[in-house]
């Protein structure tokens, strides 16, 4: 209870910050949606429909009476419930999460035992280079270098027709398809951010796993279990694996919101109308309802799945229990 309760707390300052952050960057909503002819007292008018005449704290009292209500707000900018906004952006972005965290689980799992295994060796140098240099490609950057080379350089080089992926929307304007091949139009569609959201996880995973891997190999129980003759698959499995987990799920179940709020530069490149192009087409808009709207929801995830992994760790790790 105790945890849960600094968990509620640490919400709600997370949404306060952010209300007052919002409003003390430059820009003003109603100059942004007035017309450029109207008058002084339009403008005075649009604001007052907005809210945005009163005090801040009037404002900051009125947002969070309606949020314990359950209401998040009307969009300025879409005339819309923020609630209906967002619902209809989040299918998506739970579509491109769920399948880069398992590709980037899955992925860097795998590279980073087996860097653990040639440990030292040429092998394990060029993969950590390898996934150095990913992980701290900034995500943006290595969307658009995917792009140059499987859409634009595949036409150009000739490349076969499975290899010429598509670049931008969720599906293709032009096709009418459905069932199956709706289904193999939008997987088409969604190689490319899924490719770039899983690159950067997995190199980040891998490089985890190798040095977590590499340290308990060396420790006396597993070197015991070997000198005993228990197989090399029995040894990472039962010892090595088993004794990574409990950090690992740790690590999965705060991996998701991560890689979720990640995608808003690679949902502006490829232009999915996901979370992440909704926050970033609000921000540039002052749109205040639907920053914070996505704020709830970012920050609902993220502390959720913090407090998951904390309470679980102990059925996860015996030696935690106590």
């Amino acid at each position: 209870m105790r945890r849960v309760v600094s968990a509620v707390v640490l919400f709600w300052i997370v949404l306060t910050l952010t209300f007052f952050l919002v409003r003390a960057a430059p820009g003003d909503p109603a100059s942004l949606l007035i017309s450029p002819s109207a008058s002084a007292s339009d403008a005075v008018r649009l604001r007052a429909e907005l809210g945005l005449d009163a005090p801040v704290a009037e404002q900051y009292a009125r947002w969070a009476k309606g949020l314990l209500k359950g209401d998040l707000g009307e969009s300025f900018t879409l005339r819309r419930p923020v609630a209906e906004v967002l619902r209809e952006a989040l299918p998506l972005s739970l579509l491109l999460g769920t399948a880069s965290l398992l590709l980037t689980f899955i992925v860097g799992i795998a590279v980073g035992a087996y860097q653990a295994a040639k440990l030292g060796k040429k092998r394990d140098v060029a993969l950590t280079v390898l996934t150095t240099a990913v992980y701290a490609a900034p995500s943006f950057w290595l969307a658009l270098s995917l792009i140059a080379v499987f859409t634009y350089g595949a036409a150009r080089w000739g490349f076969p027709e499975w290899l010429r992926l598509p670049a931008f929307g969720v599906r293709d304007p032009a096709s009418d398809a459905t069932g199956f091949s709706a289904f193999h139009d939008v997987a088409r569609h969604a190689i490319l951010p899924v490719a770039t959201l899983a690159a950067i996880g997995a190199a980040g995973i891998a490089r985890y796993t190798r040095t977590i891997v590499a340290d308990l190999a060396g420790l006396l129980f597993v070197r015991a279990a070997k000198a005993k003759g228990v197989s090399s698959t029995g040894v990472v499995v039962k010892h090595v694996l088993a004794n990574a987990l409990p950090p690992l799920v740790v690590l999965f179940a705060l991996a998701f919101p991560g890689i979720l709020a990640g995608s808003v530069f690679v949902e502006g490149v490829f232009a999915w109308p996901g979370m992440g192009r909704t926050m970033l087409t609000a921000i540039a808009a002052r749109d205040y309802p639907v920053v914070l709207g996505a704020t709830v929801l970012y920050a609902a995830m993220v502390i959720t799945a913090n407090l998951a992994a904390d309470l679980a760790l102990p059925w996860l790790d015996p030696r935690r229990r106590t």
